[in-house]
């Protein structure tokens, strides 16, 4: 159980860190958005694709088979959105609105398909509704429209590719084959942005840690941990995401947490995990 606590923990600072890297090279102008989504993407083919071969050292020819083009067209989507949106978003702000976003995609999905919440659900998910239009409603210290707007595409692309994703009997191979079968797309992405917006060798570095560390090593360590969680916990332990981005960018950069954030924050947070838990105790009877 420490070993599944541990790895848990080290996937949500990734998911995390994520955020911050991105924030910070493009809040700074270490690089351009365009620019930095490519090389996030083909440093994230190399490490995910180093991970599955030393796993089984003769796969590494199959790496470009595995995985699919509507999973890759949504992980393209989700990387291009989120780039763009840190451009214009805070670390904490940018980090909520997606994860929210990756939650209502899912909830959206369930609903379509024949799945009808029950009452605790929707007032969990009404409670997050109503904070949400309360975090980006205008005001002196709303967030950007269309970065917001942008994040919101984002994370309905991360909620699609993981229902596209959901079942696979190998989740970080086929994780692979989505990055490696972007890499064409985004080594043109990445010379683009770096021909237009030369990047700073501090912009680089952010976002190869970003592909690399925070997400190929991120999901690798999410998909060791996630066979050992419910889905429930799988989707509340997510929930601590925001929080842990907007601390560490308050720590490590200075950015000021505002009061309206941290509001917003608290009520839809909660409001997501008394959907979540409503969710799991209609579809669980209680004995």
């Amino acid at each position: 159980m420490t070993k599944i606590i541990a790895l848990t923990c080290l996937a949500m600072l990734a998911f995390a860190a994520n955020s911050v890297l991105t924030r910070q090279a493009l809040g700074s102008g270490a690089m351009d958005a365009l620019g930095f989504a490519g090389v996030r993407l083909v440093s994230g083919a190399i490490m995910l694709a180093l991970l599955v071969t030393l796993r089984a050292p003769k796969s590494w020819r199959a790496v470009p088979r595995l995985g699919n083009w509507q999973q890759a067209g949504a992980l393209l989507g989700y990387a291009i959105a989120f780039s763009l949106a840190y451009a214009l978003l805070s670390t904490g702000t940018g980090a909520l609105i997606l994860f929210v976003s990756v939650q209502f995609g899912m909830i959206a999905r369930a609903i379509a398909t024949g799945d009808r919440p029950g009452g605790i659900e929707w007032l969990g998910i009404a409670i997050a509704i109503g904070a949400f239009v309360y975090l980006v409603s205008p005001g002196l210290s709303a967030p950007d429209p269309l970065g917001s707007f942008l994040m919101v595409i984002a994370g309905l692309s991360w909620a699609a590719y993981s229902l596209l994703g959901r079942g696979s009997a190998r989740p970080l191979a086929d994780a692979a084959g989505s990055f490696v079968r972007l890499v064409p797309i985004a080594l043109i992405m990445a010379i683009w942005g770096i021909v237009q917006h030369p990047p700073t060798s501090a912009g680089v570095l952010l976002a190869i840690g970003s592909g690399a560390i925070a997400s190929g090593l991120g999901y690798a360590i999410w998909y060791a941990a996630l066979p050992f969680l419910s889905r429930t916990r799988a989707a509340v332990v997510q929930l601590s995401v925001p929080a842990i981005a907007a601390l560490g960018a308050a720590l490590l950069f200075g950015e000021v947490l505002s009061a309206r954030l941290i509001v917003a924050s608290i009520v839809i947070l909660g409001g997501i995990a008394i959907a979540i838990v409503g969710a799991e105790r209609r579809r669980v009877p209680l004995v």
